[in-house]
């Protein structure tokens, strides 16, 4: 394993419900949920507490990037990503 405790929300509802009960060192947001993307779910939780981030997305261009930067994610990554390089961003951002 990578050594950390997860939970899933598969909507942008879930996630922040989440966020209520509980508080979370990291976000890893796929950018587009079904009632919206991951921008909204980490400018929101970001707005309520400090959070680090990492944004999945099929969207790799410059621009793509530059918006999940702005939105707080600290990395973002396209898909398909690998487990290694997922293994050594999610190290890297832990605390």
């Amino acid at each position: 394993t990578l050594g950390c405790s997860v939970k899933a929300a598969a909507t942008i509802a879930e996630a922040k419900a989440l966020a209520r009960d509980e508080r979370f060192a990291l976000l890893v947001a796929d950018i587009d949920l079904p009632d919206g993307n991951g921008i909204e779910v980490m400018q929101h939780l970001r707005a309520q507490y400090p959070i680090a981030g990492i944004a999945l997305s099929g969207y790799g261009m410059e621009e793509d990037i530059q918006k999940s930067l702005h939105a707080g994610f600290a990395r973002h990554l396209t898909k398909p990503v690998s487990l290694p390089l997922f293994a050594q961003t999610l190290h890297s951002l832990q605390r």
